[in-house]
């Protein structure tokens, strides 16, 4: 006796999204934890690649007039070197007396600022009261003072090697990557089985390339001159250690949003303590404030693209993403990969929803809504 087959069974769709829900979810927190544990590894590549393709037009221009790949990767490191080592060797000491008398500076600040008659000293007598009001004291307590032994600046020796063998890393990986030309795009492009997927391909590489090796070639160009204004600024106030100043504003620069704040509020509180007053350092912190705003108002959307504009609360979550997972080197690699993602979902057919998301709003589009 034949049995008849079973009736299939049409599949439940909710059942269905659910489980690829799921699974997205699953595999978006496997990669999160991948980014966090490989940190020390991917920084460095990371740093490394887009370095590649910030060096690999200029490598092609020395290989026009003769110069092979191996020598202009040489010369590319060394300059790196050459950078690094001036910098470590002009600005240890600044530095490294900076962060030693960093918790002093912070102690000398909280001291002024909350003695008797000082800006704070009545927001902590309100404060007292109200903390008599709701936990008043029972009895005599006695108070224990616990003395640690690691000081800022020893925390900050413990990750300086760290920081040192990822920028080893990192250059040396470049000096492969330059010196191989080519090679690494055209493996990447041999990975693609058509030929209008190798084509799509490489008209991504090349965009990326060119925008993004314009991007930060320009970003550090108007960061280093960010730099020479704003140590001109702070001897001009008579602050001392001008030149560590001038290289902090210069490097923080490249974090959005987070790094003028930052630098401002250094350069207010070494003002605080120098000038013993309140008034010199609002006046450091506001002429640190209006060099880096007609920088980020003016300077650079005047030099670099409106087309490299991103859309700003998306550049914040990036910069706050990284931030999480690699600490403040992923504040400076945030922005140049969201400007890669953003420059292959244009190019990418299916993906431009995306890069319009990721960019701000286009002139067109303002004119349109206006009209409209």
């Amino acid at each position: 006796m034949q049995v008849p087959d079973p009736i299939p069974v049409p599949p439940n769709d909710r059942l269905l999204r659910g489980i690829r829900f799921a699974a997205v979810g699953v595999f978006v927190l496997f990669v999160i934890q991948t980014l966090v544990w490989a940190g020390d590894f991917l920084i460095p590549a990371t740093a490394a690649v887009l370095g590649y393709f910030v060096l690999n037009r200029p490598r092609r221009w020395l290989s026009k007039i003769g110069i092979p790949p191996m020598l202009s990767a040489a010369l590319f490191t060394l300059i790196l070197i050459a950078a690094t080592g001036f910098a470590l060797l002009k600005l240890s000491g600044p530095v490294s007396g900076f962060i030693a008398d960093l918790p002093g500076i912070v102690a000398q600040v909280d001291a002024k600022l909350s003695s008797e008659g000082g800006p704070l000293d009545a927001v902590n007598e309100a404060a007292e009261a109200a903390e008599e009001i709701i936990n008043p004291k029972k009895a005599e307590t006695v108070e224990v003072e616990v003395v640690s032994q690691n000081g800022f600046a020893t925390i900050v020796a413990g990750y300086a090697p760290s920081l040192l063998s990822q920028l080893a890393f990192a250059i040396v990986l470049l000096f492969f990557l330059v010196s191989s030309g080519d090679l690494f795009i055209l493996k990447t492009l041999q990975s693609f089985g058509s030929f209008g997927d190798k084509r799509q391909a490489w008209t991504v590489m090349r965009r990326i390339e060119d925008r993004l090796g314009r991007y930060l070639g320009g970003i550090t160009a108007i960061n280093a001159g960010l730099g020479v204004c704003i140590g001109g600024a702070m001897a001009f106030w008579g602050m001392p250690n001008v030149l560590m100043l001038g290289l902090m504003a210069f490097l923080f620069n490249f974090v959005p949003f987070i790094g003028a704040l930052v630098g401002a509020t250094v350069a207010a509180a070494l003002a605080f303590i120098t000038f013993q007053g309140v008034w010199p350092a609002i006046g450091v912190w506001l002429t640190y404030m209006a060099i880096t705003s007609v920088e980020g108002q003016f300077v650079t959307p005047m030099l670099i693209s409106r087309h490299m504009k991103l859309n700003t609360t998306v550049v914040f979550l990036s910069v706050a993403f990284f931030a999480w997972i690699w600490s403040v080197m992923g504040m400076v690699v945030a922005l140049p990969i969201l400007t890669v993602i953003k420059i292959a979902c244009d190019e990418i057919e299916g993906f431009g929803t995306i890069g319009l998301f990721l960019g701000q709003e286009r002139e067109t589009e303002k004119e349109e809504r206006v009209s409209g």
